[in-house]
Order: C-alpha cells, then sequence, then structure tokens
C-alpha cells in the first residue's frame, strides 16, 4: 500500500510537472487595415470584413481558448491609418476606440503611421489603451528610440516578449515632411541586439513586424522582409508581419521561426494556435478566418444576387458596431456630396506600370488649377479607381487618401530629363511610377528616354519650366531626392483631393476623356 502511494505521489509529481511547462497559446492578428473599421463591399462580396464583426470573433475565440487554460494575445502588424475617408478625417479614432474596445495588446509601427504628422500619431497613442511599438525607429540627433521597443506580457507566469520593428524601406516610401528627424535602422542589426535580451527576460519571443513577406529575401537585408529576418536572427520564436498584404494560408517556417501575415483591410483575421513545452513550439496550426467574406453565385430568377459564405457568417458586436455608426455619421454629409458625374469608368488598373488614364484626371486638375508646365505624380499615391455614376468627395478621398498638397518648383529641363532618367528604370508594381501631364516620352528598352517633349515641343534642356507635384514627391519620396534638392520651390497649400474635386466641379459631368499617350513602355513601340 505504501509502495502504490509513493509510486501514486510521484506520478502526481511528474504530471504536474509536465502541466507547468506546458503552454497553449494563441496569437489573433490584423495588418493593414487602413482604416477599414467598418464593413464595406468589393466586387461580387458585399459587407465584409469590419471591426464590429472581428470583435465578435475576437470574444468567441478568447471564451473557447480561456475556458480550456489557453491564452491570447491579440497582435496588429501595423498601418492602421490612411484608406478610408470617415477614418482619414478623423485621424483614425473610430479604429483605436474600437481596438481598445476589442483589447488589441500591441500594434507595430506601419510606414503609413508616418502619412500625417508626427503630433497626429502622438494624438493616436494617446487616445489608445494598447502600446504602439518600435524598437528601430531612433531620434536622428541623440539615436534613442522614438517608441516604446517591446512589450512583456505575462500570462500567468509565462512571459512573452512582443518586439516591435518597422521597414527600413519608410525612410525612401515615408512621406519625407513628415519622417523628418526619425532614423530607420536596419531592422535585422536592431533584432540581432534586443533578441538576446528578451531571451533572458521571457520565456517566448515574438516580432510584431511591418516588413512585408518575400520569399526570395537574402539573409541580412536591411531593407528586405521577415523572411530575411528569420533567415539573420536566432531566437525568435514567431513573426507577426504585415506591409505586403500577403494572406498566408499557413506560416512559413524559416529558420526555426514561424511566419504569420493574415492578407489586409481586416478581411481576415489570423489565427495562429500554439502548443508550448519548455519554451519550444510542439504543434502549431494557422488559419486566416474570413471575416463574412462571400462566394458569387450568379443571379436568381428575380435577377438578385446571390452569395454563398466563404466560412460563416459572423454577426457584428452591437457595442462596437453602435460607437463606429456615430463616428461614420459625423462625416458622413460631407463625405457624400455629390461633386460631379462621369460616365467614363476612370481605372487605377496598372498605375504602377503603365499610362493610365485616372492618373491623366489627376494631373491634368493639378495643371488647370495651376499653369504649370508640368505634372507629376507617383502611381503609388493613387489608391483607388472612380467608378461611372455620381462623383462624391468621398469618392476622392478615396483615391487620394494621403492629405499631400501640391508644390511648385521652377526646374530647367535638363533636370526634367534627369527625372525621367529614373522614372524609366523604376520596375513595374513600384509605387515609384512616374505619370504626367505635359510631359510626353518615350522609354527604351534599356531604360533611357527618347523624344521627350514638353507640352508637344521637344524639351530645352536649358528651359526653366514650372512643375507641379505633391509635396511627397518634392522632399524626395518614392527615390526622387532630384526633385528634393530643387531649391526653387514653393508649397502652394492647395491638398491635391481638394484640386481634383474643383476640377471634376468644373467638368460637370464627364461624357468622355482624353484617349492620349504621355508615355510609351518599350513593347508599345
Amino acid at each position: 500500500m505504501r509502495k502504490f502511494n509513493l509510486l501514486f505521489l510521484i506520478f502526481v509529481i511528474f504530471s504536474t510537472l509536465i502541466l507547468a511547462t506546458t503552454v497553449e497559446l494563441t496569437i489573433l492578428d490584423l495588418n493593414d487595415t487602413h482604416g477599414h473599421a467598418w464593413s464595406f463591399n468589393e466586387w461580387h462580396n458585399p459587407s465584409i470584413g469590419g471591426f464590429a464583426a472581428i470583435a465578435t470573433l475576437v470574444d468567441e475565440i478568447r471564451k473557447e481558448v480561456t475556458e480550456k487554460g489557453g491564452h491570447v494575445l491579440f497582435l496588429h502588424a501595423g498601418d492602421l491609418n490612411t484608406g478610408v475617408p470617415e477614418s482619414d478625417l478623423l485621424g483614425a479614432e473610430p479604429d483605436i476606440v474600437a481596438l481598445n474596445m476589442m483589447g488589441l495588446d500591441a500594434m507595430v509601427i506601419g510606414n503609413h503611421e508616418f502619412d500625417n504628422p508626427i503630433e497626429v500619431l502622438l494624438e493616436q497613442m494617446a487616445k489608445a489603451d494598447f502600446q504602439f511599438i518600435s524598437a528601430n525607429i531612433v531620434f536622428s540627433d541623440n539615436g534613442m528610440p522614438v517608441f516604446q521597443p517591446y512589450v512583456i506580457k505575462d500570462l500567468g507566469g509565462f512571459k512573452v516578449a512582443i518586439l516591435g520593428l518597422t521597414t527600413k524601406t519608410t525612410e525612401i516610401i515615408g512621406n519625407p515632411k513628415y519622417i523628418q528627424g526619425f532614423d530607420f535602422l536596419d531592422p535585422i542589426a536592431v533584432a540581432k541586439f534586443y533578441v538576446p535580451i528578451l531571451r533572458e527576460k521571457a520565456d517566448f519571443v515574438i516580432a510584431l513586424t511591418h516588413l512585408g513577406i518575400d520569399q526570395n529575401d537574402k539573409a541580412n537585408d536591411p531593407y528586405g522582409g521577415s523572411v530575411s529576418l528569420a533567415k539573420s536572427v536566432d531566437g525568435i520564436d514567431v513573426i507577426v508581419d504585415g506591409h505586403s498584404h500577403t494572406l498566408l494560408q499557413k506560416p512559413l517556417v524559416v529558420n526555426n521561426t514561424l511566419i504569420i501575415q493574415a492578407g489586409d483591410w481586416g478581411k481576415y483575421l489570423g489565427r495562429l494556435d500554439l502548443m508550448i513545452e519548455d519554451g519550444k513550439i510542439r504543434y502549431a496550426e494557422f488559419n486566416p478566418l474570413p471575416i463574412n467574406l462571400k462566394k458569387y453565385l450568379g443571379k436568381d430568377e428575380n435577377g438578385e444576387a446571390k452569395y454563398k459564405f466563404v466560412w460563416r457568417e459572423i454577426p457584428e458586436k452591437p457595442e462596437i458596431k453602435e460607437v463606429l455608426d456615430k463616428y461614420k455619421e459625423k462625416g458622413l454629409e460631407k463625405l457624400n456630396e455629390p461633386i460631379g458625374e462621369t460616365k467614363v469608368f476612370f481605372n487605377n488598373e496598372y498605375v504602377r506600370a503603365k499610362d493610365n488614364i485616372l492618373a491623366h484626371l489627376i494631373t491634368d486638375a493639378v495643371k488647370w488649377k495651376t499653369g504649370v508646365d508640368v505634372v507629376l505624380q507617383n502611381g503609388g499615391g493613387i489608391r483607388a479607381a472612380i467608378k461611372p455614376g455620381i462623383i462624391t468627395y468621398r469618392d476622392i478621398l478615396t483615391v487620394l487618401p494621403f492629405g499631400n498638397t501640391v508644390v511648385i518648383l521652377n526646374m530647367t529641363g535638363e533636370q526634367l530629363l534627369k527625372v525621367l532618367d529614373y522614372a524609366a528604370k523604376i520596375p513595374d508594381g513600384k509605387g515609384a511610377k512616374l505619370q504626367v501631364a505635359g510631359l510626353s516620352w518615350i522609354e527604351k528598352e534599356n531604360g533611357i528616354v527618347s523624344d521627350v517633349k514638353v507640352n508637344g515641343e521637344p524639351i530645352d534642356p536649358k528651359k526653366v519650366y514650372k512643375v507641379a507635384t505633391n509635396d511627397y514627391m518634392a522632399n524626395g519620396g518614392d527615390g526622387y531626392t532630384m526633385l528634393k534638392e530643387i531649391s526653387d520651390k514653393y508649397d502652394t497649400g492647395y491638398v491635391l483631393a481638394d484640386v481634383v474635386k474643383e476640377y471634376i466641379q468644373h467638368l460637370g459631368t464627364i461624357e468622355s476623356y482624353d484617349g492620349e499617350v504621355r508615355w510609351t513602355e518599350p513593347e508599345q513601340e
């Protein structure tokens, strides 16, 4: 009997030790929500996403996991800002209030957090109950971190460190006016410094990153993404990533590190379930959960569209819906104000690769407003299309969400040619792709431009031309450093979106729009 009791005691102690070193952790993640706090429509996909529906799912998962003795972390991998007028006009306050109510644990700083003056970001941080983190953004004058580098969550004795890392490309693609005074350090070098420290402080290390996924990334590339980070730095258990808007169906496994990302705009809530024993991941399952996404089934006998939920219908949490609805009402009247009408589809397809009709409308508006010779616009600044029908102010702000102003520069023809030499070498798909008014050229296959004309006349290298662009490019954004070097320039204070609004009001009903070709790619010759 004593022997049996002793064996039973050993079994109990042994079982207790096993349980004490086993942790079940669920990571919920969003990334690149870009103002999509409310549900929205896509082609043949109505009423998808939205924080109110996501909140319902977060609540369900928290209840399910905690009842089993597990733990939940809810993270956002950056780019909360820029994309939906109701959010943009209110400085993302609706998004932050909703995320507070949802119990977000932490968010990494994304590059689009610098689309506004730093004062806006500081206000957002003050309103948030969660921590904004980034370890590799420092003040230029003293090298001190601008944001809290990491947070440590104590999950009942099991400590999880969450390290924030922001893409170094922000120094190129971020608005130069708003990133002035900050340095964006190599995230890999910074991680190599912090991860060993965090491994001493915590049982588990998560990198919450806004770096992007490219599976061809090489190790130790300071401008690389999360794959490069995982290849280069040992000791990171999980990378929760954003920036590239990548929807992964299962984790990438690189150098014993799991990498996850959940698409964009809150169309999916990422769910990573982990079983951790002695600090090591023994089991992992990742599911991007569709937020009311639907499959179009055609029309019924009455001509009504039929849909089937891709996964299941998720009801909106009433408390969050009520709050978001109130925010939406604030700007609804102004946003829905009709400003014109078009019978032309101004698409934004290939705006990062080809001469584009919507870019024509935007650059023509600036030329009309300012009377300049040439207008320059980066394709990446054009974010949506304008469909046939009534055009509202909301439509314009959705196309041009960044709040850019119009800057006028006095440039010689020689300086303009330097702009084209750079632009002709930009690969298709990059936001730096150039769109213009008043300027035309032909691109050669070797990246050389020819037949350059200003308003139909051959460009004169010695002549001074008046050139308008947005403040982002004028300050060297998207690599246009030659524009930053121009000293003879001034900011008109005209908001680009408002200029386009005025131009459309001037045009009234747009029956047709020009079909001129302003520049041609090599394959078009």
